[in-house]
């Protein structure tokens, strides 16, 4: 049995759970190796309970593979494992993170900037225009959205990455195989053409209740912030902003009307103090160190294709708006772009063919923004902010 069965087999196994699957990892060395450990092996780990030897086992191993194959080829899903290289580093870096990820689309190690947006099922006209709102301008910039493929705020989200030709990531409570909520299975197909399905479990299971809490936590854990827009006292949402500052995430959130019974979850959590947020520019405002540092720390992740001969970022300056001093203060590639751009408004695709494949032009064009140097236009067209 090689290493991705035994992953698979574990992941489905009842009562080990991904903790307990990273301190077999570590004890024994690999994931075949702790299947194939005798009973008397197993009862010598004190943490392991005699239930859950059992179900190690007499779990059917052979038929649970083959069906579970069969059913990622016909769905095309692939999977990656904990210890895989293309395992999202930010999501490894969490309390009980998943050890194995089934993914439909593409979870590229590009996607570096990964913003959750997440609220209420029952959301208002106001919650889910918001909602989109955000996605599309985040998109715009280069983020990648992440939300939970749920009714209401979550579905709003998606769509609006979808609709600014970004890339959204779903995380799904429920196996791939399943289509959860049913309306969506458009929704479904679309993102995987343009970002990610994922989930941690196994084809065929079903959206019980109980996943839903545990997809909250990759949600924020996937992310460097959650944005939280209408949100009930009761709302999963709530869980998603919990999970997010165990993780040490920053969380954000829209007010809404005061008498309104989905904003009081987001209310309390204003109250609390999560970040009041009227615009994805007091969002970038709030996380520009983090996310600089982010860009940086990760610059290696990159693809060697964007990323060849590039030279080290610098960190974005926060202070007074575009001057020329601030110019000055320019890396390499955020002057090569800076230089292009003048009082004629220009498209991002002239940028990107006058600058070529060594520079990472949406990025850069984001932190050219933060610091007040340039400003973009409906349609992915940028100007010098000088001029505007």
């Amino acid at each position: 049995m090689n290493e991705k069965d035994a992953f698979l087999i574990l992941n489905a196994v009842s009562g080990i759970g991904n903790s307990g699957v990273q301190r077999l990892l570590k004890r024994h060395g690999s994931a075949a190796k702790v299947l194939s450990l005798s009973e008397a092996d197993l009862l010598g780990d004190p943490k392991i309970s005699s239930k859950t030897i059992q179900n190690i086992l007499h779990f059917p191993k052979d038929k649970f593979l083959k069906i579970e194959y069969n059913l990622m080829e016909k769905k095309q899903v692939r999977v990656i494992t904990w210890l895989d290289d293309d395992y999202p580093e930010l999501l490894r870096q969490i309390a009980d993170a998943p050890v194995i990820l089934y993914v439909k689309g593409e979870l590229s190690l590009d996607n570096t900037l990964l913003m959750a947006i997440v609220g209420s099922r029952r959301a208002s006209f106001y919650g889910e225009s918001t909602s989109g709102r955000f996605a599309v301008r985040f998109a715009e910039l280069g983020f990648t959205v992440v939300s939970g493929m749920a009714r209401g705020i979550d579905t709003a989200a998606h769509r609006g990455a979808l609709k600014a030709g970004g890339a959204t990531i779903a995380v799904l409570g429920c196996g791939l195989s399943r289509v959860y909520p049913p309306e969506n299975k458009k929704l479904l197909e679309e993102i995987a053409d343009c970002g990610a399905i994922i989930s941690e479990f196994p084809m065929e299971e079903a959206p019980l209740a109980y996943n839903f809490p545990r997809r909250n936590r990759i949600i924020s854990g996937l992310s460097l912030g959650v944005i939280v827009v209408e949100a009930a006292e009761r709302s999963g949402a709530l869980i998603t902003a919990d999970f997010a500052l165990e993780q040490g995430r920053e969380v954000f959130a829209v007010p809404g009307k005061i008498d309104h019974s989905g904003s009081r979850g987001v209310h309390n959590l204003i109250k609390q103090g999560a970040k009041l947020v009227t615009s994805v520019d007091d969002i970038l405002e709030d996380m520009q160190p983090r996310v600089s540092a982010y860009l940086n720390d990760n610059k290696n992740r990159l693809s060697e294709t964007q990323q060849a001969g590039v030279p080290e970022m610098k960190s974005w300056v926060s202070g007074d708006r575009g001057t020329g001093d601030q110019s000055k203060e320019l890396s390499t590639e955020e002057k090569i772009i800076f230089d292009h751009i003048t009082d004629r408004p220009v498209h991002i695709d002239e940028l990107t063919h006058h600058c070529g494949p060594t520079v990472p032009v949406m990025s850069v064009l984001l932190q050219l923004e933060l610091k007040h140097l340039v400003k973009q236009l409906p349609g992915k067209l940028f100007v010098n902010e000088s001029t505007t």
